[in-house]
């Protein structure tokens, strides 16, 4: 966790991701990712010079496999309140509106389902899970599939609700969150809906970890290509 912390702390403070008195709520899927992310803010919590307050909110799809006890268990241990947010988004996307590519209006119905939870929670930022691979990925997916240089932003502000998306793990690879929840044997939620394994991202994820093994400085030098270039949220020289 140390390691974890430390980049997550370089990446907090190099974007300016959280100020006194922040009201954060964390995007609680019940994966590696944003498991590690919980546990890494509550840990930040005790020390960080700025106070903040962290609540955890999961938005259940209503896939069959969803267990919402695992994610009462976790934030139990560690002291935070978990506010689960009902959705019947399988149900449109898979059933109604039966999509053949489903991802973005999954995507996009629980985002919206997560932002007004959080307003009704108090909260004015929304920590997301994503990591250093899922940044890489996105960067790629952009490049080969619209041909856009572009990627997520570490922090990415919403005129309409006045909410503030922050990135947290944006330094923290794949495998060290794996290597984390391993480690310390959490249970995570199992992988339920239709398209895991099967999206753009993971044969994406592929091709990187293809590139990785026959350029070994890949990583770094797409990611000093997007820290210098003029992609919203990254120019920060």
């Amino acid at each position: 966790m140390q390691k974890i912390l430390g980049q997550m702390r370089k990446a907090v403070e190099e974007f300016h991701m959280i100020e006194e008195g922040d009201r954060i709520a964390v995007a609680l899927s019940g994966g590696k990712d944003s498991i590690t992310l919980l546990m890494a803010l509550k840990n930040l919590q005790r020390f960080y010079p700025k106070k903040f307050e962290l609540i955890a909110i999961t938005v259940n799809p209503g896939f069959e496999f969803f267990d919402t006890s695992i994610l009462y268990d976790i934030c139990k241990e560690i002291d935070v309140e978990l506010v689960v947010a009902e959705s019947h988004i399988k149900e449109i996307v898979f059933d109604i509106r039966k999509e053949k590519n489903p991802c973005s209006l999954c995507a996009n119905l629980r985002r919206g389902i997560l932002n007004t939870t959080a307003i009704e929670h108090n909260c004015n930022k929304i920590a997301l899970g994503h990591n250093e691979d899922d940044v890489l990925e996105t960067f790629l997916i952009n490049v080969l599939y619209t041909g856009n240089i572009s990627t997520f932003a570490p922090v990415s502000y919403m005129d309409r609700s006045k909410m503030t998306l922050i990135r947290p793990l944006i330094y923290v690879s794949e495998k060290q969150t794996n290597s984390f929840i391993k480690r310390k044997e959490i249970t995570i939620m199992p992988k339920a809906c239709p398209m895991d394994g099967f999206s753009k991202r993971e044969e994406i994820k592929q091709l990187l970890y293809n590139l990785s093994k026959q350029i070994p400085h890949v990583r770094a030098n797409m990611y000093g290509a997007i820290k210098r270039s003029k992609i919203k949220g990254w120019n920060i020289f």
